[in-house]
């Protein structure tokens, strides 16, 4: 397993999977090709998030609109929602550890759906704050 250490959080990304930093985000695929995950950091300048701020983002910044589910992820928690839209299976989070709040995508063909969730969340719930 290979930690991937960003300035404010860490995860573990297993050693079929390939990470890539972009100009605002962490991009997270299998070598598959099979789907990728893209994570943001956002930080508040005005104390840490509060369940009502990650709900009020997630229904404000969501393409589509969703039931969400409270999840955790390693010691982020927030909201979860996934959809599918044209050919692609999306799912999405919005995690929240004091001031950060990450913003997560996984995308991936519609015909390749739920075949990589179990290793997604598992990797995901390694997420680590690193203050």
């Amino acid at each position: 397993m290979n930690v991937l250490e960003t300035e404010w959080w860490t995860v573990a990304v297993p050693p079929q999977w390939w990470a890539d930093t972009e100009e605002e985000s962490i991009l997270i695929g299998d070598c598959d090709d099979v789907g990728c995950i893209e994570i943001s950091t956002l930080h508040s300048e005005s104390g840490p998030f509060d369940a009502g701020q990650i709900q009020a983002i997630a229904e404000q910044t969501a393409d589509q609109t969703l039931t969400w589910r409270k999840v955790t992820l390693g010691d982020f928690s927030g909201l979860y929602g996934a959809w599918t839209e044209d050919d692609s299976a999306v799912r999405e989070w919005y995690v929240a550890r004091g001031p950060m709040l990450l913003y997560i995508t996984y995308s991936c063909a519609l015909e390749n759906s739920g075949m990589d969730d179990a290793a997604v969340d598992e990797l995901l719930d390694t997420l680590m704050p690193l203050a």
